[in-house]
């Protein structure tokens, strides 16, 4: 386990009563002690998941947008409204990672079409845009994600749909 706590630093928010502040469970963030390497954020949509998630993603220094370190591309409005404004504990300090935006997920694969020159190696050999939604989501994870690292997943069920 990496990351050990994400502290707001309340101290330097001017005022609560707007975004990203004014969201309840942001509101009330003081700070947030991780105990298991693997940690589920749950509420209904609104409730800062994204927001916060986004946030570390900023911290790391990963593109808000999806991606790690060094996938640059922009999109509109990606940019973290709380980064600035939390601090995270680690023990040890980790930069390798990525973070998965579901929503903006097309736009990283974009971006890796355009950049790639390893024959898609880190996507199981194949562009994410020649497979199915589904597929291309579990060739990031199953070729992408591996070693010491943080993987910060925003919905990452979206494009999963179980068998009955």
């Amino acid at each position: 386990m990496f990351l050990k706590k994400v502290i707001l630093l309340r101290e330097n928010i001017a005022s609560f009563k707007h975004y990203p502040f004014s969201i309840p469970s942001i509101n009330s963030l003081y700070q947030i002690e991780f105990k298991s390497n693997v940690t589920f954020f749950v509420g209904e949509n609104g409730s800062g998941k994204s927001t916060l998630l986004e946030a570390i993603a900023d911290k790391c220094n990963f593109n808000t947008a999806g991606g790690g370190r060094n996938n640059i591309y922009k999109v509109h409005a990606s940019e973290s409204a709380l980064g600035d404004y939390i601090r995270l504990s680690w023990m040890p300090k980790i930069t390798n990672g990525f973070f998965l935006r579901a929503e903006s997920f097309y736009h990283f694969a974009t971006h890796i079409d355009d950049v790639d020159d390893t024959g898609f190696r880190d996507y199981g050999g194949s562009s994410l845009h020649r497979q199915s939604h589904g597929e291309a989501f579990l060739s990031l994870f199953l070729n992408r994600f591996r070693g010491k690292a943080i993987y910060l997943l925003d919905e990452p069920e979206s494009a999963l749909s179980p068998s009955i």
